[in-house]
């Protein structure tokens, strides 16, 4: 049987996801996704940006404007551009996101 040294901290570790209909909707990659669109104008040069492919960034956005009901994501001649939605579920997921670390760092100092 080993010990572990006094020095060594237990700790509580989580990831926080918003679900939709039981499936991963958004994440923090995807809020990051989504914000570097906003400020690129370009889901290209968002995905650049976060060093990802194309492919994986339009499947990410395509994935959350077919889960949402209406799309986070326009993309036309002119670029990309999020939507009033996207901008809402932007604030209400770092505002849920705080109170999770909030409540898991309160859990860690429990344990």
């Amino acid at each position: 049987m080993t010990t572990r040294s006094k020095t060594a901290q237990l700790k509580a570790d989580g990831r926080f996801w918003l679900t939709l209909d039981g499936r991963n909707f958004l994440g923090r990659g995807r809020v990051e996704l989504l914000q570097r669109i906003r400020e690129t104008g370009s889901i290209s040069k968002a995905a650049k940006a976060m060093k990802m492919s194309y492919k994986a960034a339009w499947d990410a956005v395509d994935a959350i404007n077919t889960a949402w009901q209406s799309p986070l994501v326009e993309s036309g001649p002119a670029g990309s551009r999020l939507t009033e939605d996207a901008e809402r579920l932007i604030a209400a997921f770092h505002k849920a996101e705080a109170r999770h670390a909030a409540f898991m760092e309160k859990l860690a100092a429990s344990l």
